[in-house]
């Protein structure tokens, strides 16, 4: 079983789309992963039914039992989150601003102070649209630890993959450089970086290929909306190989594109597409690869 990820520096690059089209093209033999917990939006295109859900608890909250509390305000005056206020005559700690550091737990002198695990989101298995399966996560609101879902989505994803004897796992990652990005990186065997032809493109696609050059993997490349400006995409080749990245393929403006995704589709599922004989081809070249 192999692990291809796909990431882009910045959003808004193609890179869910491009991401779902591999997995329609490829079947009933990968599992999906969509790992942008943050703004996962993947599910749309591949009809998922939500099947399976779990619940992600990650992290705790303080919780004050009322009945037992003296009001001496000594958890207050400890809190540096401001996350413990008086309120109708009780101390209260408001969940969204508690850091669960346990601090005010451990100077409370009557011990009412309890930990909970906080609930940070909601992991899926859902049946999807190319005869597979897709693991995905909602982040809660305000939920942090976004990494740590991530993580578990993935693990999920391998699993499956392995008691199924499955080729590949697709993971679509989360946009950017941070936390949830470097979680996704862990353990792939190829990289796919989706940039586009903008000054956005190419400044953010250096900083994402910085990161996964610290993971020692290998990264191939693909340039969406390459002809929106030749010169910029003429920059991005040469920057490719001087860093002895693969360029897979250069994708046009296509409305076909918008289109795909207003009807909630995949690119791919549009034959007479051109663009659809290019991700073919690419995802053709992507597992000659790996």
């Amino acid at each position: 079983m192999k692990e291809i990820v796909i990431i882009s520096g910045k959003g808004g690059t193609g890179k869910t789309s491009i991401s779902a089209s591999f997995a329609y093209l490829e079947k009933e033999d990968a599992i999906i992963a969509d790992c942008d917990v943050d703004a996962a939006n993947m599910h749309l295109l591949l009809d998922a039914d939500f099947a399976n859900p779990e619940e992600f608890f990650s992290g705790e909250t303080a919780f004050i039992k009322e009945e037992d509390c003296t009001n001496c305000g000594i958890c207050a005056s400890v809190c540096r989150f401001g996350a413990i206020s008086f309120v109708d005559d009780n101390y209260k700690v408001d969940p969204l601003a508690c850091e669960g550091c346990w601090y005010c737990s451990r100077v409370c002198p009557k011990e009412t102070i309890q930990m909970q695990k906080q609930k940070s989101g909601d992991l899926f298995v859902s049946h999807i649209k190319s005869d597979s399966l897709m693991v995905h996560a909602k982040l809660g609101f305000a939920a942090e630890n976004s990494g740590k879902l991530v993580a578990q989505v993935k693990n999920s994803a391998k699993k499956i993959a392995i008691e199924q004897k499955k080729k590949f796992v697709i993971v679509d990652g989360s946009p950017g450089i941070g936390c949830p990005v470097v979680s996704s990186l862990s353990g792939a065997n190829l990289v796919v970086l989706v940039t586009e032809a903008t000054v956005s493109g190419l400044h953010d696609l250096k900083r994402i290929h910085q990161v996964v050059k610290k993971f020692g993997i290998k990264s191939v490349c693909i340039i969406n909306k390459y002809d929106l400006n030749e010169e910029l995409t003429q920059e991005i080749q040469e920057y490719l190989t001087k860093e002895d990245i693969t360029l897979i393929t250069k994708l046009p403006y296509d409305e076909d594109f918008t289109k795909a995704m207003s009807k909630a589709k995949c690119i791919v599922e549009n034959e007479n597409s051109q663009l659809t004989t290019i991700l073919k081809d690419s995802w053709k070249t992507i597992k000659d690869k790996i």
